[in-house]
C-alpha cells in the first residue's frame, strides 16, 4: 500500500512565506511613509527658518528707499553746492543697490523649488547663500565711508545748511578714517580665512552666512544622512 502525502508542511510554508511577504509589505510602506513625514517635516523647517531672512531683506529694501528718499531732497534742495549734491547723489545710488539687492535676495528665495531632489535644493541653497553673503558684505562695508554722507545729507534738510561747513578738517579725516577702516576689515576677513586657521575660518563662515540659512542647511543635511543611511 502507497503511503499517502500530508500537504499540511507544504501548506504550513506557503503561509509563513504569504505572512512574511505581507509584513514585508507593510514595513516598506511604513518606511515611506515615515521618509516622507521626515521630508515634508524637515522642508517646512528649512522653508520657515528662511522667513527671518525675508523680513531681513524687506527691511533692507526699507531701508534703501530711505536713503533713496534723503538722497534725492538732499541733491534737489542744495544742488547749487557740490558738498550736499555729491552726498545726496551718493546716498540716492546706495539706496538703489540695496533696493536691488535685497530684491534679487527674495526673487532667489521664492524660486527655491522644495519639491525638487535634496541636491537640487542644497544647490539653490547655495546660490542664494553666495549671493547674500557678497552683497551683504558690499551693503554693511560700504558703512565705512558712507556715514560722511549720510551726516551731510542729514545736516541739509533744514534747507539753511552752508557747504563751508563741509569744508572742515574732520571730514577728510573721517573719510581717512573710513578707508583705513575698511581696508584693515577686507584683509582681516582674508586672513581669518586661511587653511592655517580652519576654526578660525569656520567661526567666520558662519558669522557673514547668517543663522537663517545655517538652520536651513542643516536641515536638508539631516535629510540626506537619512536617505544615505
Amino acid at each position: 500500500m502507497n503511503p499517502t502525502h500530508d500537504p499540511e508542511p507544504s501548506m504550513e510554508l506557503d503561509d509563513l512565506k504569504s505572512a512574511w511577504q505581507s509584513l514585508d509589505a507593510r514595513l516598506e510602506r511604513q518606511y515611506v511613509l515615515d521618509r516622507q513625514l521626515l521630508w515634508d517635516h524637515r522642508i517646512e523647517g528649512a522653508r520657515r527658518h528662511l522667513r527671518p531672512l525675508w523680513w531681513g531683506q524687506l527691511a533692507q529694501m526699507l531701508f534703501g528707499l530711505a536713503c533713496v528718499l534723503l538722497g534725492a531732497s538732499c541733491w534737489n534742495m542744495h544742488g547749487d553746492q557740490w558738498p550736499f549734491l555729491l552726498a545726496g547723489i551718493t546716498l540716492h545710488v546706495y539706496g538703489v543697490a540695496t533696493m536691488i539687492a535685497g530684491g534679487i535676495t527674495l526673487g532667489l528665495m521664492s524660486r527655491i523649488d522644495y519639491g525638487a531632489p535634496v541636491l537640487g535644493i542644497q544647490k539653490q541653497l547655495a546660490k542664494l547663500r553666495r549671493f547674500y553673503v557678497g552683497s551683504g558684505a558690499a551693503v554693511g562695508l560700504a558703512w565705512w565711508v558712507l556715514w560722511v554722507p549720510f551726516v551731510i545729507a542729514l545736516s541739509g534738510l533744514d534747507g539753511t545748511a552752508d557747504a563751508g561747513a563741509w569744508r572742515q578738517p574732520w571730514v577728510y579725516w573721517s573719510l581717512g578714517f573710513g578707508v583705513a577702516g575698511l581696508l584693515a576689515t577686507l584683509w582681516f576677513h582674508r586672513w581669518a580665512r586661511s587653511p592655517e586657521r580652519p576654526r578660525l575660518a569656520r567661526m567666520m563662515e558662519e558669522s557673514v552666512t547668517g543663522g537663517s540659512l545655517l538652520r536651513a542647511r542643516a536641515r536638508l543635511e539631516e535629510i540626506e544622512r537619512f536617505e544615505r543611511g
